[in-house]
This record gives C-alpha cells, sequence and structure tokens, in this order.
C-alpha cells in the first residue's frame, strides 16, 4: 500500500510503499478513503513532542470502510462505513486519561495510508449525511470541541459562548455544536474574512484580535456591561491575550483551555479571577463514550464539518505546509481517490 511516511524529524513527508498491515485479535483493518490533518501532525514533524521514533505513518483523523476482521471482531463491522476514534486507553477515570494514554499518529502509525490496522473499539459508524471527507474531519476536533463544551463548562442553552481563534478546525466545530445546543455564539479571529464566515454559519459578532482594543469592541458590540458578558469562553490560544478572556467573561463565568498556539499565559490579574467568581477549566481529547455521544449529536443535528481543501494522499506535505501557513478555515483533508 500507499502511505505518507515521516521519514526523519524536519525533513518532509514521503509518499512511497509499505506494508499493508494485518489485523490481530481484536483488531480490524480499515480501508482509509479520506484522512484529516491537525496542527499535532505539524508539531510532529518539528520534533515538538518527546520520544518521537521514525519512520512513522503520521494522521489522527480518518474515514473508511472494514475490509479485513481480526479474531473475535463481529461480523457487523466487515464493509462497514466508519470514522476511528483517535484517542486510545483513556482508562478508567472519566475525569482524566490514565498512563497508557495516546492518540492516534504518535506512537502508532496513523491515517496517512491506504490502510489502517485498529481496534475495533475505536470504530464508530459513519454518520450517513457525511461524506468521507467529511467524516475525516470530525473525530480529533469533535471530541475535543464535545468535552470542553459539554463535560468541562456543561454549556446551557442560551448560554452567550465565545470561541476564539474560528478558522480552527476544533474552534469551528466548538460553534456549530454550541449553536446546535441553542447558544448564542460570537467569535475571534486574526482575519475579517474568517469572521464573516462564522457569521455566515450562525454567529452572532466577532472581534479580530490584532485590534489592541478587541476585548472592548467585543463588549461594544455584544451591548454588554463592562464586568462581562460571555458565560462561556472556549480558547485555544493561551498567551498574553488570555487575560482578556478574563476581562470579557461575565461574572461567574466559564473558560476552557485546549490549546497554548500563542504561548504560556501571562499577566493574570488573580483579583480579576477570583471577583468575578471564574471558573477556569482544562481540557484535551475526550473519553470513548464522549466520542460516541458526540458522534450521535452530530448525526441527530446533521452538523456538516467545515472542510478547508483536500489534498492527494500523494500530496500530504504540501497539505502540511499549507497548515503550517495558517491560513485555512477549517479542516485540511487528504484524500485516497488519487
Amino acid at each position: 500500500m500507499k502511505a505518507a511516511v515521516l521519514q526523519t524529524l524536519h525533513q518532509p513527508l514521503v509518499y512511497t510503499e509499505v506494508p499493508t498491515p494485518q489485523a490481530g485479535a481484536g483488531e480490524v483493518v480499515v480501508q482509509v478513503k479520506a484522512a484529516a490533518l491537525n496542527h499535532r501532525d505539524v508539531w510532529i514533524q518539528k520534533g515538538l513532542y518527546p520520544g518521537i521514533k521514525t519512520p512513522l505513518i503520521l494522521g489522527s483523523d480518518g474515514a473508511g470502510v472494514v475490509t479485513t476482521l481480526g479474531e473475535g471482531v463481529s461480523e457487523y463491522w466487515l464493509g462497514k462505513e466508519v470514522i476511528i476514534n483517535p484517542s486510545h486507553n483513556w482508562g478508567d477515570n472519566p475525569a482524566y486519561y490514565g498512563s497508557d494514554y495516546k492518540i492516534l499518529g504518535l506512537p502508532d502509525d496513523g491515517t496517512f495510508a491506504d490502510y489502517i490496522k485498529i481496534e475495533a473499539r475505536y470504530l464508530t459508524p459513519k454518520p450517513k449525511h457525511l461524506s468521507f471527507e467529511q467524516a475525516a474531519a470530525l473525530p480529533l476536533a469533535g471530541l475535543t470541541a464535545w468535552r470542553a463544551l459539554i463535560t468541562r463548562v456543561q454549556l446551557k442553552e442560551g448560554d452567550r459562548v465565545l470561541v476564539t481563534g474560528a478558522g480552527g478546525g476544533v474552534a469551528l466545530i466548538a460553534v456549530q455544536l454550541a449553536l446546535a445546543l441553542g447558544a448564542e455564539v460570537w467569535v475571534t479571529s486574526g482575519s475579517d474574512e474568517k469572521i464573516q464566515k462564522a457569521l455566515a454559519m450562525g454567529a452572532r459578532g466577532g472581534v479580530n484580535y490584532r485590534n489592541p482594543t478587541w476585548y472592548r469592541d467585543l463588549l461594544v458590540k455584544a451591548h454588554a456591561p463592562k464586568s462581562g458578558y460571555f458565560d462561556v469562553i472556549i480558547d485555544s490560544a493561551g498567551g498574553a491575550g488570555f487575560a482578556r478572556l478574563i476581562d470579557v467573561a461575565a461574572p461567574g463565568g466559564r473558560i476552557c483551555s485546549y490549546g497554548g498556539t500563542t504561548g504560556n499565559i501571562t499577566d493574570v490579574v488573580p483579583a480579576k479571577v477570583f471577583f468575578k467568581q471564574l471558573n477556569i477549566y482544562g481540557s484535551t481529547m475526550g473519553t470513548e463514550q464522549e466520542f460516541a455521544d458526540m458522534t450521535l449529536f452530530v448525526e441527530e443535528k446533521k452538523i456538516v464539518p467545515v472542510v478547508d481543501s483536500t489534498f492527494p494522499l500523494s500530496r500530504a506535505e504540501s497539505a502540511l505546509r499549507h497548515m503550517d501557513f495558517g491560513q485555512q478555515f477549517g479542516k485540511i483533508v487528504l484524500s485516497t481517490e488519487e
């Protein structure tokens, strides 16, 4: 089979022939129809995780068709169109993953290949309303957004929600999930064009965080009190801007961080946190039950993940550079259909 392989850290992916995986006990082989990129793939290529061993097939997101069953796997799965849960070995505590936890694509070979072997427990039937490309865009981003919104901040209908960095895959599915749950959604972005696209999706309003007064502008646009407005804030950036999220949070608000793309959080004034009775949560990935719940909700509400662009698997390196450039709106997808 063909795969996009990271042969050496800091080097381009190589599209090459590799052995087709064989299903062991409890496993299946999935013919990958589409795979989606995450920033994690770029960071692995750049060597930003410990203990990376190459050669390695990247990719945490994938959708395809089950072609082979290993010993003990139900015949139900044979020929089934599926998506793959990339969150493996969470453990028994739903509040926090265990010591054996891992995400598909490191250290195990991932989805940037014609075929992948995977434990059957990590399969979910593909939502029928989604194409393979759309379905591949769902797993990691959808799971991350679902846990942040549902498990961590316990979003309620009518909550006023701010999602930062609209344009990224997790941020956009968070917008879609929050809207489907009956929330009023606002966004920030570094691009006015991306803000307009988020408004077209149903967001109430948004501001460009490149404007030094964005946090004040946001409150003015929302006709909000100076004490803050947003019941829920979902943030992927961290950095110095996090302190301003505390300013726009409503008293008693819930802020959830799932990333730190702009670096360490700085300049937070503790008094603003405790006098406003704020709740600050961290979140990453999620449990098997959360993945099942998220997928069911997406199917029930007919949510369609936003796909920015699709590349053939043979151009996986070009897709990574497109992601690294940072201008995408939605998920970047690889198709094995050349």
